[in-house]
């Protein structure tokens, strides 16, 4: 599957968030942190997106607008991810997902990084198996994208493992860095 490489210019996205909010991509006016995540119940997911929910006042004042993708249902993601505070795009079909080149791998939860962060994240979880034997596939990989107004990736991280992607601190760097950059940024 083709990836997307930093300096490619996406094309504009209409998506529509599970509250039914209309989101674009880019933003005009933001960056945008686009998130591929893995299913609705998703242990490591949840564990993550809790360390984003709890800093999202400084990605926010960071010039951030997070746009957080799972290949599940709407139905099933409100039933996981409905208290967020950023959008959640609902991506059954995996179109994005196919489109940006994030793919789908039994070595997803193979690395023991996935597993401690599996049993941490099940252990906030309502129960060990909440969300899982949906159908939905337990093998996918996250990804993060970091994309300028104007539709430049201008970072992109695709994770080796289940529990591979941007931690907050690198989502903020990587903001500083590329704010300057951005039409409206310091000069």
């Amino acid at each position: 599957m083709p990836t997307i490489d930093v300096g490619t210019v996406v094309q504009p996205h209409q998506l529509h968030a599970i509250d039914g909010t209309a989101v674009t991509v880019p933003d005009p006016h933001r960056l945008v942190h686009l998130q591929f995540r893995r299913f609705a119940g998703c242990p490591i997911c949840h564990l993550h997106l809790r360390s984003v929910v709890a800093r999202h006042d400084e990605i926010t004042a960071a010039g951030i607008r997070e746009v957080v993708v799972f290949h599940s249902s709407a139905d099933a993601l409100r039933e996981y991810q409905a208290d967020l505070p950023f959008a959640v795009i609902a991506d059954p079909q995996r179109e994005l997902y196919r489109e940006f080149g994030v793919e789908s791998s039994v070595a997803s939860v193979a690395h023991p990084r996935a597993w401690l962060a599996a049993a941490r994240g099940a252990a906030r979880q309502r129960s060990v198996t909440a969300g899982l034997g949906r159908g939905e596939d337990h093998f996918g990989k996250p990804a993060d994208f970091l994309i300028g107004s104007d539709g430049t990736v201008l970072a992109s991280k695709y994770g080796a493992h289940a529990d591979d992607q941007w931690p907050v601190t690198e989502i903020l760097g990587l903001a500083e860095q590329f704010t300057s950059r951005q039409p409206g940024g310091p000069d």
